[in-house]
Order: C-alpha cells, then structure tokens, then sequence
C-alpha cells in the first residue's frame, strides 16, 4: 500500500508528462504483480466501487480525531476534500502496516460492503491505526469510491509498453475490458499484459481500442489551407449516442462501450440483430433509439432511460428501441483490418451490411467546404451534433493520437443563454480555496425595467420568500470550467463579497454576475424547478457589460427547447 500511496502523490504533484513515465515506470519495476495488476486497474480508470458511505467515514474519523462536526467541516472547507480532510485530523498510528495493494483491496476493502455497521466501523478504525497520512487518503478514496488522479489510460499504456518492451498499441489492445468490473484484476491477468508471447485476443468478445476524433476549431475561411479539398475526407453526421464496438465470434455477440464496459445485456434487441453477422466481425458505431419508421434518431434524452435500468420491460423496449449504426469495420473474417485504409475500410462495410439487419452511417457529400457548412447548419433539426471529418487514408489508430491518419469533430455551435450567478462552492485539489462551481438562473419572465430585476435582487438579500407569480430568478444550470484562473479569482473575490447566507459547502450571492452560458443540448425536465434540463453546461465567457435585468428569461430557454426538439 506504501508503494502506491508514493505513486499516487507522485502523479499528483507533477503536471509534467516525463515525471509521470517515470514515476510510473519505477512503480512497475518494484511491485509485485498482484499489486500492479490492482494499481493499473485503478489508474486505467477502473471504479472502486462505494464500500462504506463518505457520511459514515466522517463520523468515524471525527470520532477517531475528538473533533466536533463543525471543526471538521472548517477543515473541509479550507481543505476541499474529503479524504485529505480525514487523513489530516485523524492522530498517528499505533502500528505499521507492510501489507500490499492487492491485500489491502481484496482482504480489507471489498469484505467491508455488507457487513454490520458496528464491524464495519471498528475495521476501518483499525485500519487507519496501521496506515500513514498517505496511506490513509488513498484507503478512504479507495472506500468512498472517489479515486481519481492526473494521468491518462494512453500514459498508464506506455508506461507498462515501456517497462516491459513492448509495442504500446499492443498493451493498449490487451487493455481493452481491464477495467470493466465484472472481472477482478490479478497476478496472472498482469502477467499476460505484458507477455511477449504472440497470442490470439485472450478473450473472444475482446475488443479494440477506440480511434478518438478531435475537436476542430479552424475557422472555416481556413478548411481548404488546412484541411485540403473536402474530397480528401470522408464526411458523416456526429450522432448523439452511446459510443460502441460491436463484437461478433464464436457465435456470440459482445457490446462494449468506450468507458470499455460490457453492455450486451443492456441493448437485447442490438444482440439478436448481430447474430446475422459472420464470425470474426468486429463494427465500431453508435447507440440510438432509433424507431424502424423514423427518419432521424430520437433525443438522447430517451437513450438515457436505457442506460442505467437493471431491468428492461416490454414498454421500455418498445418506447425506445435502440439500434446499432455501425460506421467502422474493424475486424472481417477474424482479419484486422484496423491498418487499411479508411475508404477501403468503408467500401467493406457497406458490402457486409448490404445483406443484414445492421444500418451504416450514411457518408455526406458536398461540393466543397461551404457547401458543407451550410449542411452543417441543419445539424440540429436533424437530431445530430454537426460531422466527423476522417481522412480517406487515415489507418484506424488508439486513442486520441494523428499518427495513423485524423479524424475531426466538427460539431455545431452550443446553445447559448446569459445566466445570472445565484450560488457557489468551492473547488477540488488545487482549486480547494477558490469558489469555482456555480449555479446559475434566469428571469421567470423578462423584467419590466431595471428597478424591477433590482427588487428582486433586494427580496433576495432580505431573505423575503417569492411571491408565486412574481418576477423572480429560476435556477437551471450548474457550471464548473470555461474561465481561466484570473477570471476564477476575479468572481471568487465577488463572491465573497457578496455571501448572503451559507448552507455547509454552498454560498448563496447576491445576485450581481451574468455569464454567457453555452450548452450542448437542452430537454423538458419535470424534475428542475425551471422544467428545463441541459447538457454539458460550461461558461462561455463572463459578461460585464449586461445589466441583471437584461439577463436571459425561462422563455429564451423554452425557445431553445423547440428548436432543439426534432
């Protein structure tokens, strides 16, 4: 556990690519398997799953400490994490543990899901009576399942290529599904990562490593200097789905997701279409409902009703039924095709799907790059995001990386509404002392005037409840990134200044900000106060120059929300 607690702070306090390698190299060249094989689980992204509440490791560690809740709550405050909080008030060990990762998460960890409450506290006091500070802050990230650190699936991959003298993308495909949960990472499952032995896939349903676009911010006067003749680039809509890889072999059907978990049992009725497909097919595609009668997809909204349920009943499948639109082969006949290029790999495709119940991504064309653009202007009247621009020659890579070939997402501009500041909280890691997330309102209707909007503001710092019908401001948006850190510093200065109340980690303000709010989609929503839900919301810009009262109203939402809806 020390081995990895020193990794971790490693990782953590370094921003550069080089320290990091090293950092991970040297972990591997000192841990035992086992330990590895848990270690890269986790930095590969692999969720610890919750074993004990964050709430019940609070009053344990406040009870260990002798601190009442308020004092713990000051130290969280100034802290802004939980597990650094604990690992800072709890007193020294009495004792110290030699015990390794693997032992501390199969023997220690995962036992404690389950058990008595009483057993389930005096196993974790004891615990943390063995563990350093460090070691202490990564058990309680491993139990409360919040385990994040600075470094990339891709850097993890190296790392381990390196360290064993392999080809990186080969350890990047025998990565693929080490994560997904149903399968606990070992010494043996570690030791075949990095094996020189020349094997077939380890499993039959194994998948790929996905090819990952980046986004394209030229503008578009410079595509042709750029970019070259848009022949030179096969065109697609950006569907708004569940990125998957489909894998049929040995008779059975496999569904991935790009977070690499298994999802067959999720999309039945995609399963039963892909059992038409030959053995030894591997599609890269997209998850959408998608009705047989429909000519566009639905929202994601309604996809969204799929993904989370355990069970699947009769409506549900009805209601939104989800095909597969494949726009990649990556495997035919038990051949890789991944080195081919793009446009032959596509003349493929649509020669296999001719004949089966799967849909191909149709491929657009235009005549040149604003011919294409104004395409582009219909993105959301069609239901999609914009186009993914891939090279006619580009090989199908892993990960986000140009050296086979590009691909570029070219989506549509956000949504965009101004949004009045009304709370805040501070930040995480090394934004713990700065008020970085902030919700965001606007009008119930536009304001008459400005000394209207301003009453509002007044009721507001009175504490004086709204009057249902009034004028007043409706929260629909939490946003956490889009300024730099002189702009995070400039609002938190504001925000600080003008606190009305607090309500544990939450500031409410005077309402006295409007930034420009951009968001990548928006739906009805029953469960917000505003009946309006949006997707990936994030600060455009801070905007100065507009007065409160011509902040945007629910209306200017309400407009969005029927454009945006097929």
């Amino acid at each position: 556990m020390r081995l990895f607690a020193a990794l971790y702070d490693q990782l953590d306090a370094s921003t550069a690519t080089s320290a990091k390698l090293a950092a991970l190299r040297s972990y591997y060249a000192a841990a035992p398997a086992a330990d590895a094989a848990w270690a890269t689980y986790f930095l590969a992204g692999g969720k610890p799953r919750q074993v004990v509440p964050t709430a019940v490791l609070r009053e344990l560690a406040c009870r260990r400490a002798g601190i009442d809740d308020w004092l713990f709550d000051e130290c969280y405050q100034a802290v802004g994490d939980l597990a650094e909080t604990i690992a800072h008030v709890l007193p020294p060990g009495s004792t110290r543990s030699d015990l390794g990762l693997a032992v501390w998460v199969e023997e220690r960890l995962l036992p404690l899901r389950g058990l008595a409450p009483d057993e389930q506290a005096a196993r974790v006091l004891a615990a943390w009576d063995e563990l350093d500070a460090a070691g202490r802050f990564l058990l309680v990230k491993l139990i409360g399942g919040g385990f994040r650190v600075g470094v990339s699936k891709l850097l993890v991959q190296r790392a381990l290529a390196e360290h064993a003298g392999l080809d990186a993308k080969l350890v990047a495909q025998r990565m693929m599904g080490y994560t997904d949960a149903r399968t606990m990472p070992g010494a043996a499952r570690f030791k075949a990562l990095l094996s020189h032995e020349a094997s077939p896939l380890q499993d039959a349903g194994q998948p790929y490593p996905f090819f990952l676009a980046h986004p394209l911010q030229l503008p578009q006067a410079e595509f042709e200097a750029s970019l070259g003749p848009v022949g030179h680039w096969q065109v697609e809509w950006k569907y708004d789905g569940i990125r998957a890889q489909l894998v049929k072999r040995a008779s059975q059907v496999w569904l991935w997701s790009r977070g690499e978990e298994l999802i067959t049992e999720r999309f039945p009725e995609v399963a039963t279409r892909a059992q038409a497909l030959p053995d030894g097919t591997v599609l890269d595609g997209e998850l959408l409902v998608w009705p047989d009668d429909a000519v566009q997809p639905a929202p994601f909204a309604l996809l969204q009703q799929r993904i989370n349920r355990k069970t699947l009943g009769k409506k549900l499948l009805a209601d939104a039924p989800v095909q597969f639109l494949a726009y990649d082969l990556l495997e035919a006949a038990g051949a890789d095709l991944r080195g081919e290029p793009q446009h032959e790999r596509r003349t493929r495709l649509e020669a296999l799907l001719e004949s089966q119940r799967l849909r191909a991504a149709p491929v657009v064309q235009a005549a040149d790059w604003p011919a294409l653009a104004g395409l582009r202007a219909s993105s959301r009247e069609r239901g999609v995001e914009g186009f993914m621009l891939k090279q006619r020659d580009a090989r199908y890579g892993s990960g986000r990386t140009k050296a086979d070939g590009t691909w570029w997402k070219w989506k549509v501009d956000p949504l965009s509404v101004d949004a009045v500041l009304i709370y805040a909280q501070a930040g995480h890691g090394r934004r713990a002392s700065v008020y970085t997330d902030y919700t965001f309102a606007v009008w119930s209707r536009p304001p008459e005037s400005a000394d209207e909007a301003q009453a509002v503001v007044e009721a507001i710092a009175a504490r004086r409840p709204a009057v249902a019908g009034a004028l007043q401001l409706l929260p629909f948006a939490k946003a956490y990134s889009g300024l730099s850190d002189e702009e995070f510093k400039a609002v938190d200065r504001v925000i600080r200044a003008t606190t009305l109340e607090k309500f544990g980690p939450v500031r409410s303000v005077r309402p006295s900000l409007v930034f420009e709010i951009g968001f990548e989609g928006i739906q009805a929503s029953p469960r917000h106060k505003s009946g309006i839900a949006v997707r990936f919301p994030r600060m455009l810009r801070p905007r100065p120059d507009k007065p409160l009262h011509e902040a945007d109203d629910l209306g200017a939402l309400r407009s969005l929300l029927a454009q945006a809806t097929p």
